[in-house]
């Protein structure tokens, strides 16, 4: 049994942040309906088949294709949407409401439904209308800016921050958070989830900004204890030209540091509570390339094996290749098979809320896009001269 078993979930979603939080709620066990748009352009053929198995954020789903400018299409979601416990959509503001698929117009059929947006600015605000990505909200929320060395351009992370952490997670956190008030008062509600908020909540979130309302001290690019210049959080090369992580904020981890390096005179510069907004200054600069010249000294793994012995927070610099194979992230189950009927085993990432009483589970690998249109229908009442119909009006591919 799944923490969501009997949860019936629909999602009209085009890019992965936003189809992200429906692939948590099926790991979980909710039945997830992927709404697709038919579409001519489409790659077609076996390749085509096979990228689209291996596809992370659709396992678990179902898939249905409609063409929502259809009035006979959109009669058919409304149907769907009478049932549904959740509706995801990350399209821009308004869309939703051209398609006849709009909240009001949705919760007047369901009040129980829970439908939550996620749009890069939110449903409303100066920005609502504007189209952005990862890089540019996290440029408006001020992160960007804090990413990288001083006296250099920022570095452009990957989209993990406002597409994944910020609006994916937070899209999930907050259907989930809606269906327990719903528990409560037997009503639905919207969830306005944008990408930028969420990407501000997580900067507030951070040891940097800790001081900034309170004292107003801002800080800059390269600065701070985590800001990569202090010995004691900074990434060295090894011997091999690998590169290897260490993050010893607390004094007591520094010292055990500086003992399995055989410099434990270097434990006075742990750290102090002036660095959170201040950059290394020359002294503390010197320590780093000493260190740097002595972790040269050895190749990383061998490193990395004589600094967990001594309890220091350490980790190699894995490439993709070397991070699927690690023991840890296989013994947590964190690279899985999942079936897939023409494929066979697809390799997937696994689930990473463990729960001991109702665990998540890969059921299957993603579905071709309309692979269950007819299996829906069906659901739906429809017959097969029926939905014979609609493909042929290009209603249904």
């Amino acid at each position: 049994m799944g923490a969501l078993d009997g949860i019936k979930v629909l999602e009209l979603a085009r890019v992965p942040p936003a189809e992200l939080p429906g692939m948590m709620l099926a790991d979980m066990g909710a039945d997830v309906l992927k709404i697709e748009t038919p579409d001519a352009d489409r790659p077609r053929g076996v390749d085509a088949e096979r990228r689209s198995a291996f596809a992370f954020v659709n396992r678990n789903k179902r898939s249905l294709t409609l063409n929502l400018k259809a009035p006979e299409s959109q009669a058919i979601f409304q149907r769907l949407a009478t049932g549904a416990d959740v509706l995801v959509e990350g399209f821009r503001p308004g869309v939703m409401k051209r398609l006849g698929a709009d909240y009001e117009t949705l919760r007047a059929l369901n009040p129980r439904i829970v439908y939550c947006s996620l749009s890069g600015f939110g449903q409303d605000g100066p920005y609502r209308d504007f189209p952005a990505h990862d890089l540019n909200y996290i440029s408006l929320a001020g992160v960007l800016g804090l990413i990288g060395e001083r006296d250099r351009r920022p570095v452009i992370p990957l989209n993990l921050i406002a597409d994944y952490a910020g609006a994916s997670l937070h899209g999930a956190l907050g259907i989930v958070l809606a269906l327990f008030a719903r528990q409560r008062t037997g009503r639905g509600q919207h969830v306005d989830v944008s990408y930028l908020d969420t990407t501000v909540s997580l900067l507030a979130a951070t040891p940097n900004m800790r001081f900034f309302f309170s004292d107003g001290v801002a800080p800059r690019r390269g600065e701070g204890f985590l800001g990569g210049s202090y010995p004691y959080y900074a990434i060295y090369e090894t011997r091999d030209g690998k590169l290897l992580t260490i993050g010893c904020t607390e004094p007591w981890l520094w010292e055990n540091f500086c003992k399995a390096i055989g410099r434990p005179d270097l434990a006075r510069f742990a750290r102090r509570p002036d660095q959170f907004v201040r950059a290394a200054n020359a002294e503390e600069e010197a320590a780093r390339r000493e260190i740097e010249a002595i972790i040269k000294t050895r190749d990383r793994d061998e490193w990395y094996e004589r600094l967990v012995k001594a309890d220091v927070c350490v980790g190699k610099v894995y490439d993709v290749e070397e991070a699927v194979h690690d023991p840890q992230v296989n013994h947590r189950q964190m690279i899985v098979e999942a079936e897939h009927p023409k494929f066979g085993k697809v390799r997937q990432f696994g689930i990473a809320i463990k729960l001991s009483e109702t665990p998540g589970v890969v059921r299957h690998a993603a579905p071709l896009p309309g692979e269950h249109t007819d299996t829906v229908l069906e659901e739906l009442g429809l017959g097969a001269p029926e939905i014979a119909r609609l493909r042929a009006r290009g209603v249904i591919e």
